[in-house]
């Protein structure tokens, strides 16, 4: 019996006999994953000399297991219920690991107890990390499969190294490898990064749950430079970001689906960048609930940073991303859209690259409560505007609270080069969308609102070319200056607009403005 279910799960986990289907056998751009042959053998770990009663360190009986297998072709080490402590292990190709009900893998805290691994790729990845307790690098056809537990326990390397990076091992850290599965695990209290992919293809994560609060840099999963990820029915609790998508060296992150999932951060829950030297392309979130964590931030704030965040300020291109479809409550910002100048680069010696691009952005169908009073920026940098950003059937009700003195903030630093952050600008001016140094902004069907009294306006735009605003349905206080604040806004069409209670005008438009055009707005047209 044992046999059987191991194999089963290794061939259907692992896309074989019939798994090119899982990507799809007709579209050209995506191969299926690698075959292995059928009746795989299984090695049981404690055959290989494995004890599970937590204190026997079992990391070469692992690795025993684990060489036996790769060297036979390929096949399935199983796992059986107990609390099994390691080191690190190092994961060959054709190798499935499956851990059973009950089968906890437990980290060791001793960091000696996990070898330094130095890939031959070099990336800005290399700075965080020299250690995992799962390790992989140019593999082919792997598997990580629960419903077992890996349990870094990082509050051990919290006590010894506090946030020092490159001595806190990562649970699961593969490099440049292909056809990969990770299902059905769960990864509790990292003392990093729960899961990283660096520059691997065709990549699935199904049903994995992340519980990871024990030390600094908590991410649930870091993708890095990879192509061709499916992320479905995920249940991940981080303490920092969530998913985050990164591209560390010169090749982009590109062809990523998240779908299905619920995340709880207490930074984002779902970021692009903050590294970003190849860029971002072909990217989808969709169908998701995100939310902070039960016990909230540690320094007391029950919010999250952001529930959206896209971020390009290393150079390279994000472009062709659609977020659509979720729930968010309880962070400070619903959406953050930021192009920077920070020109972050693998080795300090490189060149300083040049400002990326941020465009061909679709965000749709969000619905938020509990939003934070910070306010939702979309900004880039002079001369280097975001393009063709499209937010359409958005409902949002933020937390309020601005003041007349934040309203006539007519000043936001632009901080070109400073990390980005849904909250690097302090409150913004207004307590909706802040839009700036942006071209071919459409905003459609946006309804937005808040629960104390706010004196800003609930659109700001600046030095904004071809912008559309459609059917905006704003709650405004008796003491708002205006709705729209326009600032050397260009080529603007605002139709179908109304106001769920009077202001004091309607816009307010510098002389920078020209060719603004309103029409079927339930407001008289500004004069």
């Amino acid at each position: 019996m044992q046999r059987e279910i191991t194999r089963r799960g290794l061939i259907g986990g692992l896309g074989l006999a019939g798994g090119a289907a899982a990507f799809g056998s007709t579209a050209s751009a995506v191969e299926p994953p690698a075959a292995m042959p059928a009746n795989l053998p299984v090695w049981n770990v404690r055959a290989s000399g494995a004890v599970g009663d937590g204190t026997t360190l079992n990391t070469p009986a692992f690795q025993s297991a684990i060489d036996a297998c790769a060297a036979a072709g390929g096949g399935t080490v199983f796992f059986p219920p107990g609390r099994y402590l390691t080191g690190g292990m190092i994961l060959k190709s054709r190798v499935n690991l499956q851990f059973a009900p009950g089968a906890v893998l437990v980290g060791s805290p001793r960091l000696e107890d996990y070898p330094v691994q130095r890939p031959t790729l070099v990336s800005r990845s290399h700075l965080y990390v020299q250690h995992a307790l799962i390790y992989g690098e140019k593999l082919d056809c792997i598997g990580i499969r629960g419903p077992g537990i890996l349990d870094g326990q990082g509050a051990e390397f919290r006590k010894q190294f506090g946030a020092k990076w490159r001595v806190r091992p990562y649970l699961i850290r593969l490099i440049e490898c292909r056809d990969v599965w990770v299902e059905d695990i769960t990864l509790t209290q990292s003392a990093m990064w729960a899961m990283l992919f660096v520059a691997c293809r065709r990549v699935r994560v199904r049903g994995v749950g992340v519980s990871s609060h024990a030390a600094a840099n908590n991410d649930g999963f870091d993708i890095d430079a990879c192509e061709d990820v499916a992320i479905s029915d995920c249940f991940i609790d981080s303490g920092d970001d969530s998913i985050v998508l990164k591209s560390t060296y010169d090749r982009p992150c590109r062809n990523v689906a998240v779908t299905n999932c619920v995340l709880a951060s207490r930074t984002n829950a779902f970021k692009l960048g903050a590294e970003g030297l190849g860029g971002f392309q072909n990217i989808t979130l969709s169908n998701c609930v995100i939310q902070p964590p039960p016990e909230g931030r540690r320094d007391g704030v029950s919010r999250s940073f952001s529930g959206v965040s896209l971020q390009m300020v290393d150079g390279g291109k994000l472009e062709r991303v659609v977020i659509s479809n979720l729930a968010i409550e309880g962070v400070e910002a619903a959406i953050f859209l930021r192009l920077g100048n920070r020109g972050a680069r693998v080795k300090e010696t490189d060149p300083r690259p040049d400002v990326g691009l941020l465009r061909d952005v679709s965000i749709a169908n969000i619905v938020g409560r509990n939003i934070g009073p910070t306010g939702c920026a979309l900004v880039g940098v002079p001369g280097h505007p975001i393009e063709d950003v499209a937010l359409e059937n958005i409902s949002l009700r933020f937390a309020g609270g601005g003041t007349r003195e934040e309203a006539q903030r007519y000043d936001v630093p632009e901080l070109e080069g400073e990390y980005p952050e849904s909250t690097m600008f302090g409150r913004l001016p207004a307590y909706g969308f802040y839009a700036r140094h942006g071209r071919n902004l459409r905003l459609r069907n946006l309804d937005l609102g808040y629960e104390r009294a706010d004196v800003r306006p609930p659109l700001v735009c600046e030095d904004v070319e071809r912008l559309e605003v459609a059917g905006l349905a704003a709650q405004t206080d008796a003491k708002t200056d205006c709705v729209f604040r326009l600032r050397n806004v260009r080529e603007a069409f605002i139709h179908g607009c109304r106001l769920k209670n009077p202001t004091l005008q309607v816009a307010e438009m510098d002389a920078d403005c020209r060719d603004i055009r309103w029409a079927a707005n339930a407001f008289d047209a500004p004069k």
